[in-house]
């Protein structure tokens, strides 16, 4: 009778936190997901056309950083209750957060532009025209911020994040050659050239993004977590990674499959859409493209709001998705003025999306090394973590990145010029 009762405890106990668990999911996982968006599809698309299975390797030291990174966020938000940005600026002054943030709302205004582009691109190959797609969308992501709840938004974005893993269907319809993707993956080759370095930086830059570490934060704020959760917190954070990384690990493949081997070369990924047709059938075309647009969408919404959300967190002006119109009028006006301006430059004929699709991928790999230092200085401050500050084997990989980061921008910089 005790055993019976001992098991029926345990299970009631597993149970329990199974529940508890499915209530916490969601900031690590989202936060993971909208990483793999339009400019990000791009990027690894580019990646596997040009160098095939090479580039492979950095999808592990992209998931060491990317989970050590996001449970920084989880940790800060969770113990101070405070956003990234309000933390900033209490620790760095107003002065030095200004310009990092005018850096910051520069560059995601070209991941807006990206995101809009994407449903841009998605929607042609289904022969819908971007004059009709892209003001709808817009339209709608609007409405569903400024009109939904926290709570709401948090289940359409999770139904997105289970979507993105139709790329493994895309990749598999490929027939990928596994003993050169284990050989690609155990023994890469580097290259030093401007072209490489700058596809490896853009990698780096959209698979852990600037922006993405406030809505994090904001996130587990906004969601009320305490630190008796935190255990949980992290699993979502460390299942979030591997959605990430798996996402992107099969794009590239999926290119690098079908593009590579045949010598095509693309620009953005419609065009990796478009090419896998004929190389690849219908099926895995169309899978492509869904992903395209689903990835276009959830991050067309997710990044206007954390950047509207950081940069009126920054200046001391409310901020929240819960909040009405009238209690964060400056973060509801930035996050319309935003999505405008993203979906405006894209019905602009001959507006150069490519440059700016590239170009806000590494500069999100150039600023990120600014965010990270601020993060970790932070992070460490007992003052503002208590018994909760960094242990050494976060600053190892935290300071790492960093000078891994700068190094490779410098790198890019001076191979570009000679």
């Amino acid at each position: 009778m005790l055993s019976y009762k001992n098991f029926n405890r345990r299970r009631k106990y597993i149970f329990r936190n199974i529940l508890l668990f499915l209530a916490i999911l969601g900031p690590g996982i989202i936060t993971g997901s909208v990483d793999n968006d339009a400019g990000g599809i791009t990027t690894y698309s580019i990646a596997g056309a040009l160098y095939g299975y090479k580039l492979l390797w950095t999808m592990i030291p992209a998931f060491i950083v990317l989970f050590v990174v996001q449970e920084m966020n989880a940790r800060m938000g969770i113990v101070t209750g405070k956003g990234l940005a309000d933390l900033i600026r209490e620790n760095a002054g107003v002065k030095v957060t200004f310009f990092i943030f005018i850096g910051l709302l520069i560059a995601d205004i070209g991941n807006t532009t990206t995101e809009f582009a994407g449903v841009a691109g998605s929607t042609q190959i289904f022969g819908i025209s971007k004059y009709i797609s892209v003001p709808i969308a817009s339209i709608l992501v609007w409405v569903l911020v400024v009109k939904g709840t926290y709570k709401f938004s948090e289940r359409i974005f999770l139904m997105f994040s289970a979507f993105l893993l139709v790329y493994v269907i895309s990749a598999l319809m490929g027939n990928p050659h596994w003993n050169e993707i284990g050989t690609a993956i155990i023994r890469p080759q580097m290259e030093f050239n401007s072209e490489y370095l700058a596809v490896v930086i853009g990698i780096i830059g959209t698979t852990i993004a600037p922006w993405m570490q406030f809505y994090m934060q904001s996130a587990v704020i906004e969601k009320g977590l305490k630190i008796e959760e935190y255990r949980f917190t992290l699993w979502d954070v460390g299942i979030g990674s591997i959605i990430t990384v798996v996402v992107a690990f099969f794009i590239i493949i999926a290119c690098a499959s079908t593009l590579h081997v045949n010598g095509v070369t693309i620009n953005e990924a419609k065009d990796a859409a478009l090419a896998l047709k004929p190389l690849a059938g219908n099926l895995a075309s169309a899978a492509f493209a869904f992903g395209l647009f689903i990835a276009s969408i959830f991050s067309a919404t997710i990044l206007p709001v954390a950047t509207a959300f950081y940069v009126c967190e920054a200046f001391g002006f409310e901020a929240g998705i819960d909040k009405k119109w009238k209690e964060a009028p400056q973060f509801y006006w930035l996050f319309t003025i935003i999505i405008a301006i993203g979906a405006g430059i894209i019905l602009i004929p001959n507006a150069p999306l490519i440059l700016i699709t590239l170009w806000s991928q590494v500069a999100n790999g150039i600023l990120l090394p600014v965010v990270l230092v601020c993060m970790i200085l932070i992070v460490n401050n007992k003052e503002v973590m208590g018994k909760y500050v960094n242990k050494p084997l976060n600053n190892i990989i935290g300071w790492s990145t960093v000078i891994i980061l700068i190094c490779l921008s410098i790198t890019l910089l001076v191979v570009s010029f000679l």
